[in-house]
């Protein structure tokens, strides 16, 4: 069929069960889960024995693609189900199943978050992006081996550990499964901390004199060994940068100086050096009393003066505008109060008002505000009293429900038959659709292709 004499052939001999994995491996829509078991199956095989290299050639993927495929058969149940449901996607389910069994489930709720804004009391669940969870294991799973203060390759300060450089929850062990994040990190949070713990339990009983500090914020509870950070001043190691830096009691030694190891915080474990004298005059200097300036006591003073005042004068003045108003409002006090609840509206608000008189722009950048001022100026005392509460009730609703609500209020209190108005709008709608409905059904009539003459 090719026309050719000769062509590349590979003969390779399967065993059915074989056969049947590779075939079934390789069919488009087989789902990632069973394609993970299929890898495993193979794996797990007694004769002939596969490697991930293997089998990674015999499918056509790479070592790297069969290692993570591979993880996937570790999930834990509640993970599966999330995936299988397609609550998760095949980035979201990759991710965890790099993981502890204990630690993927929290992986699954940072792959969502909460949204309460629907109103109904209920939270609906947002899948986020893929990154987020990959940032959310890299900040609460992964626990950096570079700068940790225990011996890495010391396989007795936990026996049933073992040495950190051997450990297979090491990223490093596996590069093919963790590719794509940093070599040196532990997965086991349970396993670092106890190490953390036992080389500081060792450290502390080796050099009982050693001071214990605590680089939480909080206070420590009674009796403790433990000091808090406001008992002490540690020593920076580094040297300072400038000559203001220099001057700080951080940057300076002096006799008291002691050596000390973290018991409590972030840095567990490590040694750093302190002052813990309180009367030291290296790092814990007597605080001179700054001299008051008086200039600037006084302009506070002149400014607390003239607040008061003002404040004094606007509520007398309030009162007596209050005071002054007549019991019945005039033509001239509504004209007032109405072009300045004018000015409070929105360009939406104002715009309802104007289209409810029929008042139209005669340019696009014609202002609604200016077209209503003009309105409030020509209007009569009847009209004023309208615009008035009409304004009163569009600057309260802010928002489609609160609007409801104001509106019901304001129908109950001027006696306004709802229901009614409801049933003559309903009414008018039917009309005009019933109306043009016969013009719309002439317009399709017309629109049909004429019919062809039958032949003689």
């Amino acid at each position: 069929m090719a026309e050719v004499d000769s062509v590349p052939v590979r003969i390779v001999n399967l065993t059915d069960a074989e056969a049947q994995l590779i075939e079934n491996l390789q069919r488009r829509d087989v789902h990632p889960l069973e394609e993970a078991q299929g890898f495993r199956a193979l794996l797990n095989l007694e004769e002939p024995k596969y490697s991930i290299e293997q089998i990674a050639a015999r499918t056509g993927k790479t070592p790297a693609y069969v290692a993570v495929r591979l993880k996937l058969t570790q999930l834990i149940q509640v993970v599966v189900e999330a995936f299988y449901q397609d609550e998760i996607g095949v980035g979201h389910t990759l991710l965890p199943a790099k993981l502890q069994p204990n630690q993927q489930e929290e992986a699954l709720s940072a792959c969502f978050k909460e949204d309460w804004s629907n109103g109904n009391g209920k939270a609906k669940r947002i899948l986020l992006p893929v990154r987020h969870l990959q940032q959310w294991i890299e900040r609460n799973v992964l626990l950096i081996l570079k700068d940790v203060p225990f011996d890495k390759r010391n396989a007795e300060l936990v026996p049933e550990a073992g040495s950190c450089v051997e450990c297979p929850k090491r990223t490093g062990h596996n590069k093919l499964l963790f590719a794509d994040v940093l070599q040196g990190a532990c997965t086991d949070p349970t396993c670092y901390h106890k190490k953390i713990d036992a080389h500081m339990a060792k450290t502390v009983a080796t050099k009982p004199k050693l001071v214990q500090i605590s680089t939480a914020y909080g206070q420590q509870p009674e009796g403790s060994a433990t000091l808090p950070r406001n008992k002490y001043t540690e020593i920076r190691a580094e040297k300072p940068k400038s000559k203001e830096e220099a001057a700080r009691p951080e940057y300076k030694t002096c006799k008291h100086t002691n050596d000390a190891i973290v018991t409590e915080g972030m840095e567990k474990g490590e040694i750093r050096r302190v002052c813990t004298y309180a009367d030291c005059p290296v790092h814990h200097p007597q605080k001179q009393r700054q001299p008051v300036d008086v200039k600037w006591k006084a302009d506070q003073e002149k400014r607390r003066r003239e607040e008061a005042l003002a404040q004094a004068t606007g509520g007398r003045t309030l009162a007596a505008i209050s005071a002054a108003v007549p019991v019945r409002l005039m033509k001239r006090d509504l004209l007032f109060i109405v072009e300045h609840l004018s000015a409070l509206l929105d360009e939406r608000r104002l715009e309802i008002i104007a289209r409810k008189r029929g008042i139209k722009k005669a340019k696009d950048n014609e202002s609604t505000a200016k077209l209503v001022r003009a309105l409030i100026r020509k209007a009569d005392e009847g009209e004023l009293r309208r615009l008035l509460v009409e304004m009163v009730l569009l600057q309260s609703a802010r928002s489609r429900t609160d609007a409801g609500v104001v509106l019901k209020e304001a129908a109950e209190h001027y006696k306004v038959d709802t229901e009614a108005i409801a049933t003559k709008v309903k009414q008018e709608f039917a009309a005009k659709e019933k109306a043009t409905a016969p013009k719309h059904a002439a317009a399709k009539q017309k629109t049909k292709p004429a019919k062809k003459p039958a032949a003689a």
